[in-house]
């Protein structure tokens, strides 16, 4: 019988050891997202019946790898669980290198499908792909890595983006049959497709992202 949760001694260990990294890095690789991720992994528990312990840390390191150059994060945050020692308390060495794999190839712009059902999990739950969350990331992302940009120019940073990960010939692939996100894709195209409503929704987070703060 499948468990509903990860073991509570690894979640004690991830949630004072692991998570509390993700402070250092930028709003669009928040503790927030690491959150939202974990939890997403875990519902696809249910669904692919894939082992929780692994989905978990798997989620929880998926972005670990921002402590270096963002380009290569997925390398990096593999290399970083794999070396690990403390996980082996919880897992094999087959187990790990599987972990390790499934980190490698969660980014939308892998060249390949994600080796295994844990790559595919993380993968699907790094994408939260609710318009609102795509579109305030992206702007987050955009003033926190090129402060030196104008408004205008963080715009048409921006659309680039936007366009070429999202829109009807976006690089962004979906592994998960069904899956909530198939749904809020359409929807965040659909806005792609009004240039009038995504510059909008722009201003608004450039906006709010940029207000003094009390």
């Amino acid at each position: 019988m499948l468990s509903n949760t990860p073991s509570l001694d690894l979640v004690e260990f991830v949630e004072t050891q692991i998570l509390p990294q993700y402070a250092q890095f930028d709003k669009a690789h928040s503790l927030e997202h690491v959150t939202r991720v974990i939890r997403r992994s875990l519902e696809l528990v249910r669904t692919t019946g894939a082992d929780i312990d692994m989905v978990y840390v798997i989620a929880a390191y998926h972005d670990i790898g921002m402590s270096g150059p963002r380009a290569i994060h997925h390398i990096t945050g593999g290399r970083i669980l794999q070396q690990d020692a403390r996980l082996k308390r919880w897992f094999s060495p087959e187990q790990i290198k599987v972990m390790k794999e499934a980190i490698e190839d969660h980014r939308a712009s892998a060249s390949h499908a994600p080796r295994s059902i844990y790559g595919k999990i993380v993968a699907e739950a790094d994408r939260d792909l609710s318009p609102e969350i795509v579109l305030r990331r992206t702007v987050q992302y955009g003033l926190a890595n090129y402060p030196e940009l104008g408004f205008e120019q963080q715009w048409q940073r921006f659309r680039e983006h936007i366009d070429s990960k999202y829109s009807n010939h976006g690089y962004i692939k979906l592994w998960i049959p069904n899956s909530p996100n198939e749904q809020k894709l359409k929807e965040l195209r659909s806005m792609i497709a009004d240039a009038t409503l995504l510059r909008r929704a722009f201003e608004q987070y450039y906006r709010e992202e940029t207000a003094p703060t009390r």
